[in-house]
């Protein structure tokens, strides 16, 4: 998950949701550039990850890893699945409004993070209030 973090990290698209393994969105093709990546999380670009180095590798079509990043986030809750709704714009994440916000849209937001059905939506800033400007 720290690989995965650092790849959407660098793709600007918010955080990490899982990692995947054993080309699970199909082989590549051509050359295979790096092997055995071993991130610490921090780092903005994989490339700064620990490899085998460029282009050294022991592994062949049908191993590549896959990321599967999420543009949306549950902030101040007890766990990933519960909390303050915030997403992804641009290079910084902003608060939900629940104004209008339904069983429907909470359904795309906990199918998006894995975490099953909604089983309760709470409004009136019940996990803290967001931060920043409101526009």
């Amino acid at each position: 998950m720290r690989d995965a973090g650092v790849v959407c990290r660098q793709l600007g698209c918010g955080d990490a949701v899982d990692a995947l393994g054993e080309a699970h969105f199909g082989p590549g093709s051509g050359r295979i550039w790096m092997g055995a990546v071993f991130c610490n999380g921090s780092e903005s670009s994989l490339k700064q990850c620990e490899s085998r180095g460029w282009g050294k590798h022991r592994c062949n079509h049908g191993e590549e890893g896959g990321v599967i990043c999420s543009e949306v986030r549950l902030v101040g809750g007890t766990d990933l699945c519960s909390g303050r709704v915030e997403v992804h714009h641009g290079s910084s994440w902003g608060t939900v409004c629940d104004a209008d916000f339904d069983q429907q849209d909470a359904e795309v937001v906990c199918r998006e993070l894995g975490c099953g059905a909604p089983k309760e939506l709470r409004g009136a800033a019940a996990f803290g209030q967001g931060e920043g400007q409101a526009e």
